[in-house]
């Protein structure tokens, strides 16, 4: 699987059906959007991956999004996403990469710490105060922002 990542030309035609994924308030994804940058993976044209970067403080990038299709989730195109928004980090010559995820995320908590990353606070009930509704994943409600952050 040829898989080529790039910067989308409009947010636009970002791919609202896999930024969802990651994050279920359409009122926050289009707010990172119109103050991040967004990349995508493809294969064979479609879509198949997506990431949006911001700038958080004058050295610090934080990944707001990433999702991957799931039928195509475990076959390391996460892992290849993120490994390519360190890189653009690295040109945007930032000192960290940060990336947040729910206590109930335990497989982005897993990933992120095979790519590098390490835990470095919780947001305690962040997902209580930001949306409306309960959020659920494997069997447990996701309530804190699990905060993660890699130096360059």
């Amino acid at each position: 699987m040829k898989l080529i990542i790039k910067k989308l030309d409009s947010v636009n035609h970002a791919p609202f059906n896999l930024l969802l994924l990651a994050d279920p308030s359409n009122k926050l994804v289009e707010e990172y959007l119109c103050r991040g940058i967004c990349y995508v993976a493809k294969v064979d044209e479609e879509i198949v991956g997506v990431y949006v970067l911001i700038r958080t403080r004058p050295d610090t990038v934080e990944i707001v999004n990433i999702a991957v299709k799931e039928d195509l989730q475990g076959k390391g195109i996460g892992k290849k996403l993120i490994f390519d928004a360190i890189e653009k980090a690295r040109l945007l010559e930032v000192k960290t990469v940060e990336i947040g995820t729910g206590n109930s995320g335990i497989q982005q908590i897993a990933l992120y710490q095979k790519c590098g990353f390490r835990i470095t606070g919780i947001d305690r009930d962040f997902f209580i105060r930001h949306y409306y509704q309960e959020i659920y994943e494997n069997g447990i409600q996701c309530i804190d922002m699990i905060r993660l952050s890699l130096d360059l």
